[in-house]
């Protein structure tokens, strides 16, 4: 379960958060996602919309994950948000847990690097 787990999270940021696909969130994301992140709604389009403007905002936005640890439905992601010039913007930690191979829930913690 974890390696898949781990796939999953995989897939989500590369799509979502890299290639901008805010659509990919259909497939990774539970309609009734929860967010303890309070800069973003609760729900799946609310995720959808906060990063649609994100995106829209910052074209070049990337994140580059460093580390992934996973323990049955939970996973930590280690990442940075890395600028085109390569340097890091910030360093972030995502937790989320997962029902049914789906992102349920999320917390975070933000490291600003400027």
């Amino acid at each position: 379960m974890e390696e898949r787990n781990k796939e999953v999270i995989r897939r989500f940021y590369k799509e979502f958060f890299n290639d901008h696909i805010v659509e990919s969130a259909d497939r990774y994301v539970r309609e009734d996602y929860v967010q303890h992140n309070p800069g973003v709604g609760q729900g799946r389009e609310a995720l959808k919309q906060a990063f649609a403007e994100k995106f829209e905002a910052h074209p070049e936005f990337c994140l580059e994950i460093q580390m992934l640890i996973a323990e049955e439905n939970m996973v930590a992601v280690y990442l940075k948000n890395v600028a085109p010039d390569g340097t890091t913007r910030c360093r972030v930690v995502d937790i989320y847990r997962l029902e049914e191979g789906m992102l349920a829930e999320h917390w975070d913690v933000l490291q600003p690097c400027e």
